[in-house]
């Protein structure tokens, strides 16, 4: 009998922290190794954040703090969803957790039975069917396909409700696709779920503002005010305020489910870090000037990236709306041969000898529910970038 969990039997690990671990160790032997796979931007936190969390520090603000998060980026957070998303919350309608991830975790542990259905479009984040199972309940994937811009489509989503379905999870704009929803499309979403009232949706605002080209973010609780009251809005300082480190994800919802959530919270980590619970407050209530500039940077690499894959053998890359990936398809390369003799069955050899030969690490598509593709992450110096989709290139070029 083994030691461990049968729980561990239904999670596969991270693919993204797999990449991201194997490169580094190639580099740590002294490979010249550009890792692409992380999801985390290269510009460091805004100074005004960093002075907020080193005056909390000086004032002594090192203690426990409330499970659910501290009054002061409560009200910093109802303040963002008002002036934002136009959404009005009170406090006891929101909780501040460690990481989105946490945020996610705790509100799928809160509410799944066995048994229960969760729909996640795909391609998806890795980590919505593993914390889905782990949860105890069971994950169902929908392909949204490049044809319809990675999107989950109305009839697609009418198809996947069950009686069992609990939660439509939606991420937008999309790690790993770059897809975001428009007003309309999201309108076209919540008329179907408008007429499946067992069904709640859980939103993965995190990209929230790493949008691009004038598009317009909306969500779902925002365009359709009749779902408010079964809808949790997740988002988080991470992306946008590069802070990934800091480790602060928030959501707002039913004080009913929030307080569910924060039991769960209170019997686990107990309160995110005070420290960076001050910082995320200053990230808020702070200056937002540095976001469009940092976003003039990632549009600049993402039309970059684009443009070179598409100039790659058998690569076919669609233009995401936001966030900082792009998701181009590899089939043009699937059964050909690489130089040390190895055939390219499948997305992960690809990326495999992507990373053997060129020293170029990606994430392959399937480990997101939908190959053969892979996922770039663009959010890394444009030098690297370009060199990267040089290597690909030749990569590709080499194949037979």
């Amino acid at each position: 009998m083994s030691f461990l969990a049968a729980a561990l039997d239904r999670v596969k690990p991270s693919a993204t922290i797999a990449v991201t671990d194997k490169a580094r160790v190639l580099k740590a032997a002294g490979r010249n190794v550009i890792g692409l796979g992380a999801g985390e931007p290269d510009f460091d936190t805004p100074d005004n954040i960093k002075q907020a969390a080193i005056k909390a520090i000086q004032d002594g603000k090192t203690k426990y703090t409330a499970v659910d998060g501290i009054p002061e980026l409560k009200e910093a957070i109802i303040g963002k969803f008002q002036r934002e998303n136009g959404l009005t919350y009170k406090p006891n309608q929101v909780i501040v957790g460690v990481g989105g991830k946490q945020v996610l975790y705790n509100a799928l542990m809160a509410t799944i039975n066995p048994g229960d259905q969760v729909i996640i479009p795909a391609p998806y984040w890795v980590s919505y069917p593993e914390m889905v199972a782990l949860a105890g309940g069971e994950p169902v994937p929908v392909v949204c396909t490049a044809a319809d811009g990675f999107k989950l489509q109305p009839a697609a989503l009418e198809k996947a409700i069950t009686p069992k379905t609990k939660w439509l999870i939606l991420c937008s704009p999309s790690n790993p696709t770059g897809a975001a929803y428009t007003k309309a499309e999201l309108k076209a979403l919540t008329e179907v779920l408008v007429k499946h009232p067992h069904v709640w949706i859980m939103t993965d605002d995190m990209y929230e503002h790493l949008v691009y080209d004038d598009f317009v973010f909306t969500t779902p609780a925002q365009v359709e005010p009749s779902l408010y009251d079964r809808t949790l809005t997740v988002n988080g300082v991470s992306k946008a305020y590069c802070m990934t480190g800091w480790r602060i994800g928030y959501a707002g919802g039913p004080a009913q489910l929030i307080k569910a959530m924060a039991t769960i919270q209170s019997q686990s980590t107990s309160n995110p870090c005070s420290i960076a619970q001050w910082a995320a407050v200053e990230a808020l209530n702070g200056p937002q000037n540095f976001i469009p500039a940092n976003n003039k940077v990632f549009k600049e690499r993402r039309d970059l990236v684009v443009s070179m894959l598409n100039q790659a053998n058998g690569i076919e890359c669609p233009r995401p709306e936001g966030a900082f990936y792009v998701y181009p398809s590899c089939a043009g390369t699937i059964g050909k041969t690489a130089p040390s003799g190895k055939v390219i069955d499948n997305d992960e050899a690809f990326v495999t000898e992507l990373l053997e030969t060129e020293g170029v690490a990606v994430v392959h598509g399937s480990a997101f529910g939908l190959g053969p593709a892979f996922r770039i992450s663009y959010a890394t110096k444009t030098s690297d970038l370009e060199d990267a989709c040089k290597r690909i290139q030749r990569f590709c070029g080499n194949l037979r």
